[in-house]
């Protein structure tokens, strides 16, 4: 027998142990060494490389995995073929009655077009493993390599290779001469050591989504002509003999003869590693706290702004530029300064809302396709500020939680969605700029979307592999517009406030770690004390939707009694809120028996009634309100409209009374 004050000590010792406690996963961990030489004429490098690879797992590795994602520029690759191949499908008429075809826009058929010059490759010349030439073949963008001798648990292996590649023609995030004339977007552009996690190897091909990476430690050398200025992940550790804008502010910078430079970057703990290259950039920089820096290059070319320019419709030109190229120009220097300006504005409440940036910079670039995150950078093809928000917001939900992104985009994209709205809401409502948006604040276009995807019959389980949805319709609404309303709703569930300290809780948990959906359901149920297995089911699992509507009310011994009813497939609590005659409410709360719990009362509700569960099998169920009939004037499910339900019109119901 325990003594009851031992005991006591016990159970506090256990649930600080519980609430405290790191998940023990393993993980993989390289270190890269890279020598890279660019020929800006050719558009080819060579490279050398050097891979520390730690194999943590308790598993014997008999064969690796490298990524090789430029194969995919070359005519009959599986992008080029996949993405012709969505092309086909009609998703409707536009205004003029044309079809609409569900390309993806920046690739649609390009790839079967380019020449021998245009299209992209990674060819690895040689590969050794502890100074042993090693087997290998190639299969589209995936190189197999089969080991002479595995790699033990918690043993170490130097695999050293030299290859060479030639720059594609920019199509789809990595490329050289985009649209905006950017020379080079240097991403997944080296050969690159495919994950190995409990789950095994994933070398998932290169058709055209997300990314998995191992974390780790860059170290890269970029000889490039000497007029060319980088920017991307890393930190530049010779600036003092590069010079521009990087040197320490009174640092005389002093550069090598000869034609080129060479950039020497270091990046710790980072699962990739992006840089970007151009003779024209203009380098913005800003301090923050904590000695950080944030960088911003743009592309300033005089006659590709006047080009630019001249594209547009003359009623752009009137209206915003009163036809003056020179005010588009500037228009253009004060956006990427604006970038610049709110990064350091909001990165305060970003660190407050979703957890501290850990490295000591963030670099917004422009180049790509459109905007596309990457460790410690960014690039982004204009300077929106949504877009630039977006894809910080990735350094949280991808560059430290990060999830295998091709299995679960939704975490990835939708996590960040959801986030970049938040943070834009804040940064206007700092600005006077605050817009007057449908409830739920924030979030309301994501709903908008999700709603004409449920209509269009296209859409597909959130578990649907990147790659395999069958539109790219289909794709982007369900990873970024319902994953983002995955943590909107979940507000509903549990609450904002439980919801928030949940995000806060996974980040310490979780980052620098390859967490799934079921590790952020357990965070969540540990959390809020609410079993959440069902949420996960429904609306990550299936497509099943969700309506409730009013069925009728009438009052019985002074009390009034209101049937609700269950119209769709997925359960979910209620929140009704009751209205009266006087202006007062009150709010009566059913939460659904497959919580084992409910929702805690929240900030600015009011009186509050709580109800047994709703049993999710049963249609209806029947609340009552202490008010005669007569006193209520509207009875509203979900007022703060957070819950996604496909049919709103049967929410509400307005007693008119004479």
């Amino acid at each position: 027998m325990i003594k009851q004050g031992l005991l006591s000590l016990l159970l506090l010792v256990g649930s600080f142990s519980l609430v405290h406690a790191q998940p023990d996963r393993w993980q993989q961990h390289v270190k890269y060494t890279m020598h890279i030489n660019m020929d800006v004429t050719t558009n080819r490098f060579t490279g050398r490389q050097i891979l520390e690879y730690t194999n943590n797992s308790p598993d014997t590795l008999t064969q690796v995995f490298y990524h090789l994602y430029w194969n995919a520029f070359q005519p009959g690759s599986e992008m080029d073929v996949r993405s012709r191949e969505l092309g086909k499908t009609v998703l409707g008429e536009d205004r003029k009655g044309n079809p609409i075809r569900d390309w993806d826009s920046r690739v649609r058929d390009r790839i079967e077009h380019l020449s021998d010059d245009e299209i992209g490759y990674q060819k690895v010349l040689s590969l050794s493993m502890n100074e042993r030439p090693q087997s290998f073949k190639v299969q589209g963008t995936i190189l197999v390599v089969t080991l002479d001798k595995p790699i033990l648990p918690h043993a170490k292996a130097i695999f050293t290779m030299s290859f060479e590649a030639q720059v594609p023609l920019q199509i789809r995030r990595s490329g050289r001469d985009n649209v905006d004339g950017v020379r080079y977007s240097m991403s997944q552009w080296y050969p690159k050591m495919c994950e190995y996690d409990y789950e095994g190897w994933h070398p998932t091909p290169y058709i055209a989504r997300e990314f998995y990476g191992v974390w780790g430690d860059y170290d890269v050398d970029i000889t490039i002509d000497r007029h060319y200025i980088l920017g991307g992940t890393g930190y530049l550790v010779n600036a003092a003999q590069i010079g521009y804008g990087y040197e320490t502010p009174g640092i005389k910078v002093v550069r090598p003869d000869g034609p080129n430079l060479t950039w020497k970057f270091t990046a710790p703990n980072v699962h990739d590693f992006m840089w970007a290259a151009d003779p024209d950039y203009v380098h913005l920089v800003r301090h923050v706290s904590g000695g950080r820096t944030i960088h911003v290059l743009y592309k300033k070319n005089i006659d590709l702004l006047k080009k630019a320019f001249d594209n547009l419709p003359d009623s752009t030109k009137a209206k915003y530029y009163q036809m003056d190229s020179q005010k588009y120009i500037d228009e253009n220097d004060r956006r990427w300064t604006l970038v610049a300006d709110a990064a350091v504005d909001v990165l305060p409440y970003i660190e407050k809302r979703f957890g501290p940036y850990p490295w000591k910079q963030y670099s917004f670039i422009q180049g790509g396709d459109g905007g596309m995150e990457y460790p410690m950078s960014t690039l982004l093809v204009g300077p929106s500020l949504g877009g630039a928000f977006h894809e910080w917001m990735h350094s949280w939900y991808q560059g430290m939680l990060g999830t295998n992104e091709s299995m679960y985009p939704w975490m990835d994209e939708g996590f960040t969605t959801y986030a970049e709205g938040e943070v834009t809401a804040w940064y206007r409502k700092g600005k006077g700029q605050e817009e007057n948006m449908n409830l739920p604040v924030n979030q309301s276009a994501s709903y908008r979307s999700y709603f004409q995807l449920t209509k269009s019959g296209m859409a597909e389980p959130l578990t649907t592999h990147a790659d395999h949805f069958n539109t790219n319709y289909g794709y982007s609404i369900s990873s970024y517009s319902k994953g983002a309303m995955f943590l909107c709703q979940l507000g509903y569930i549990i609450s904002d406030s439980l919801r928030d300290r949940t995000l806060h809780e996974y980040y310490r948990l979780w980052r620098f770690k390859h967490p799934n959906a079921s590790d952020f359901i357990r965070v969540a149920e540990n959390v809020s004390h609410v079993k959440l297995d069902w949420y996960k089911e429904y609306w990550i699992s299936t497509t099943k939707t969700i309506d409730y509507g009013i069925d009728s009310l009438w009052e019985e011994n002074g009390k009034t009694s209101i049937r609700l009813k269950r119209v769709g497939q997925m359960p979910m609590p209620i929140d009704l809120q009751l209205t009266f005659q006087d202006g007062s409410t009150e709010l009566l709360y059913v939460p659904v028996d497959l919580m084992f719990g409910s929702k805690p009362a929240e900030a600015g509700e009011g009186p509050r009634t709580v109800f047994d569960p709703w049993p999710w099998t049963n249609p209806t169920y029947i609340v009552q309100s202490n008010h005669h009939l007569r006193d209520i004037v509207r009875a509203e499910i979900d007022p703060t409209q957070r819950m996604a339900d496909v049919d709103r019109r049967n929410n509400v119901l307005e007693l008119k009374w004479q």
